[in-house]
C-alpha cells in the first residue's frame, strides 16, 4: 500500500487520466474529488463489495439454471 500525505487542494495522480483532489478536511473527515474518464467506474468500497456479491450470486444462479436445463435436455435425448 502506498501512503501519501496531502494538504487541502493538493492532488494525487493515478496514471495519466485519474486525479484525486483533496477538497475539504474537517476533523477526522476528508472530502475528496475524483476526476476520471466517464468509462472509469468509481465506487465507495462498501458499495463495490455489495455489487461484487450481487454479481457473484447472479452468475451462480444462472449456472444452476443452465445446469438444470442441460440435464433435462440430456435426459430427453437419452429417452428418444
Amino acid at each position: 500500500m502506498l501512503i501519501l500525505t496531502r494538504k487541502l487542494g493538493e492532488v494525487i495522480a493515478v496514471g495519466d487520466d485519474i486525479k484525486i483532489v483533496i477538497l475539504d478536511i474537517k476533523g477526522r473527515h476528508v472530502r475528496i474529488g475524483v476526476e476520471a474518464p466517464r468509462q472509469t467506474k468509481v465506487y465507495r468500497e462498501e458499495l463495490y463489495q455489495i455489487i461484487t456479491e450481487q454479481n457473484q450470486k447472479s452468475t451462480q444462479s444462472q449456472s444452476v439454471q443452465i445446469d438444470d436445463i442441460l440435464s433435462k435436455y440430456k435426459n430427453k435425448i437419452g429417452k428418444t
